[in-house]
């Protein structure tokens, strides 16, 4: 069974998919200047707890992608130049 599509439901369904795929367009990395972590990888990148990350995420340059919490490398580096080095590790 072949069913054929009206142009303007296929602009529709395009529409949807583009709305649905464009948060996780925008959170991708432009190249390696532009690293990022998730909560585990800083946790490492820090030296310290998952818990004390998600307990000071307020603190910390934090951009949330789909619901989840990103941290730039460059971001967290000027954030650490600047003498916001964790005190518990």
């Amino acid at each position: 069974m072949k069913t054929e599509l009206e142009q303007q439901d296929i602009e529709a369904i395009a529409e949807k998919v583009i709305e649905k795929i464009k948060p996780m367009l925008s959170c991708k990395c432009e190249g390696h200047d532009n690293e990022e972590f998730d909560v585990p990888g800083l946790a490492s990148y820090l030296g310290v707890s998952i818990s004390w990350i998600y307990h000071n995420q307020k603190r910390l340059p934090v951009n949330k992608c789909t619901g989840k919490l990103r941290f730039s490398k460059k971001d967290i580096d000027r954030w650490k130049a600047q003498g916001n080095i964790p005190a518990i590790r």
